[in-house]
């Protein structure tokens, strides 16, 4: 069976246009084939072809803004045909930068130990950067073995240009991303011994935490905080290695020091926050990081502190475990459109990233009519589901997107949330307090309002639906010590006195 029907379909045009004399088709054809199959051999025999072309086929295929990885690919083959490979390279790491997970590398032009002894090895550190920044550490699961042609050429560059300290380190960096701790760690040594450097130690003491060596992490960017005592990234960084060493006291001055010269830097404050919820458990400063976040929406790196906290914690990163509560009755007695439980089933899920992520995946339920979400508490979708998928809580938070003009305290999207708390506790009235507790998250100026509903709801609770509260207390913003106490203590969760305010964070933006 034809594992490649569109990469063999191109090739057959590609051969039928070069038989033609039609060598633009052709390469347009191929540069199709690539996107399906880019190490079939048979589409690098007509390159070959091409290639032989006058001019090289290179004509062929000018440079275009926004191009398809296939056409950047078949000009990099063409390249390297050419001779030029050194140039060809960096056009296969832009289009793994795009898709890392595909085979773009994989010829053995790129695996020659020719290409690492001539490509100008500063280049190549900065084009390997580049594809660092793209894919993240660690590299995306099943991208190794697709990427790590790159570290082949890297190695062979290392084999030709002996000591080159932005090579192993950028090289370093790679080897980190692919699961190559130990070439790592090498690596960025050797670097930081050949030419001594802030952002050496920075590659060294990356490449010792990869290799679970905190300690040694812990010297390399203290080391590296000496060269640059203005660069705040890296006191984020020292923070973070203080923290995984149980030292959160230091960690927590590291951030002190860094937001005293600024109080808005974002990899500081994001450090911070992560790591003063690590030293109390204190929702507010998860919710001041969601602030943050909000006011914030241009900082320069990606951060998942605020995902990590909230990850498996009740209500903050999804559904509580535990059998779920009866179902409970809506307070419509209508039928639903079909549009609408489609809608519901594909927003529905027992899992997301923090309480204001759940807000945003609830946005397209606000083509659902408020009635029909009502209705859905009580619809056979919702009522007989055998595990706690979360249907109720979608549609509650589907309801706050009706009506969001309305200032919060006169709004029919609160006034329906309230109706939904009345009685016993079940499915429907919990996620009716996650919804309002979502939308404090969202809404600093609702959290009074909110905090006092939730307080009062578990005020009045005892047994199982008091502990069931009690969870959902523990996820809202604004709630006063006293209470915050009471459902810590529902729930048997100890409350660690807080001994100051202070912004610390764990870096995952860009990581050199």
């Amino acid at each position: 069976m034809d594992s490649h029907p569109s990469a063999h379909r191109d090739l057959a045009r590609a051969r039928a246009a070069l038989e033609r004399g039609d060598t633009a088709g052709a390469a347009g054809h191929l540069a199709g084939a690539l996107t399906h199959a880019p190490t079939l051999p048979e589409i690098h025999e007509l390159l070959s072809r091409l290639a032989a072309t006058a001019g090289g086929g290179l004509g062929l295929l000018p440079a275009e803004p926004h191009e398809p990885p296939g056409r950047m690919v078949a000009r990099a083959h063409l390249l390297a045909a050419a001779g030029h490979p050194e140039d060809g390279l960096p056009l296969l790491v832009a289009a793994s930068a795009g898709q890392p997970g595909t085979d773009w590398a994989g010829v053995p032009w790129v695996a020659a130990p020719a290409l690492g002894a001539r490509i100008e090895p500063g280049l190549l550190a900065r084009t390997v950067m580049r594809l660092c920044t793209a894919v993240g550490d660690p590299a995306p699961a099943g991208t190794t073995d697709t990427l790590r042609p790159y570290l082949t050429v890297i190695r062979h560059a290392v084999a030709a240009h002996g000591e080159h300290a932005m090579l192993l380190g950028a090289g370093s960096a790679l080897a980190r991303r692919l699961g190559e701790v130990r070439l790592a760690v090498d690596w960025a040594a050797r670097g930081a011994r050949a030419q001594p450097s802030k952002l050496g130690e920075i590659w060294l003491g990356y490449a010792y935490r990869s290799a679970g060596r905190m300690p040694e992490a812990l010297a390399a960017l203290r080391r590296a905080v000496a060269y640059d005592p203005d660069d705040l990234s890296v006191y984020a960084d020292v923070a973070a290695t203080l923290a995984d060493l149980d030292r959160l006291d230091e960690a927590l001055r590291w951030t002190e020091l860094a937001l005293e010269r600024d109080p808005d830097f974002d990899c500081v404050v994001h450090t911070a926050h992560r790591l003063r919820y690590r030293a109390d458990g204190d929702v507010a400063h998860l919710v001041e990081l969601a602030d943050f976040i909000r006011d914030h929406p241009d900082d320069a790196h990606e951060h998942t502190d605020l995902e990590e906290c909230c990850r498996e914690s009740p209500w903050l990163g999804g559904m509580p475990s535990g059998a779920p509560l009866p179902p409970g009755r809506a307070p419509v007695n209508a039928e639903p459109s079909a549009d609408a439980v489609r809608r519901l089933l594909r927003v529905a899920t027992p899992t997301w990233a923090h309480p204001p992520a759940a807000y945003d995946r609830a946005l397209g339920l606000v083509l659902v009519e408020p009635w029909e979400l009502l209705s859905l508490l009580a619809h056979p979708a919702v009522t007989e589901a055998r595990q706690p998928t979360g249907l109720e809580v979608w549609a509650c938070l589907g309801l706050l997107h009706h009506g969001s003009a309305e200032p919060w305290l006169d709004s029919s999207r609160r006034r329906l949330l309230l109706g939904l708390l009345d009685g016993d506790l079940d499915r429907v009235t919990q996620a009716a307090l996650f919804a309002l507790v979502t939308y404090a998250w969202v809404d600093p100026g609702a959290r009074s309002d909110v905090a006092a509903v939730v307080a009062g709801r578990l005020s009045e609770m005892s047994g199982p639906a008091a502990r069931a509260v009690a969870e959902l207390a523990l996820a809202a913003p604004g709630l006063d010590r006293p209470t915050r106490e009471l459902a810590a203590a529902t729930i048997r969760v100890p409350v660690v006195p807080r001994q100051r305010r202070v912004n610390w964070l764990r870096r995952s933006f860009y990581k050199p």
